[in-house]
């Protein structure tokens, strides 16, 4: 095993490269294990939203003063802001970050 040569990383047209096959089976190579966890997500997302809607009549304790930002008293409203923002950070990173910090594709050879 010492002198045995590292296997070479396969490359891809799409600039992808993978690393070589340890021929493990690991966790997510399965497409059941990927699914049951996008299910538990969801589940997990699911009761949140419900817990706040149990919690809907009772008084939250806003983090603002008392009526400056009424909205964070509104059923859903840190799910529904979390969600946009995530969005938001993503369409970011991808139109404006990426102009900002794209290099030409021939920049270490310069």
């Amino acid at each position: 095993m010492e002198n045995e040569e590292p296997q070479e990383w396969q490359d891809y047209e799409d600039g992808l490269a993978l690393l070589p096959d340890d021929g493990k089976k690991h966790f997510f190579d399965d497409k059941k294990n990927v699914r049951k966890v996008i299910r538990i997500l969801f589940i997990c997302c699911a009761i949140l939203f419900l817990l706040d809607a149990v919690f809907l009549f009772e008084h939250k304790h806003l983090n603002f003063a008392e009526g400056e930002f009424p909205a964070e008293g509104w059923f859903g409203f840190f799910g529904f802001y979390g969600f946009v923002a995530c969005v938001l950070l993503v369409l970011l990173a991808k139109h404006v970050m990426r102009t900002l910090l794209m290099r030409k594709e021939d920049y270490y050879d310069e």
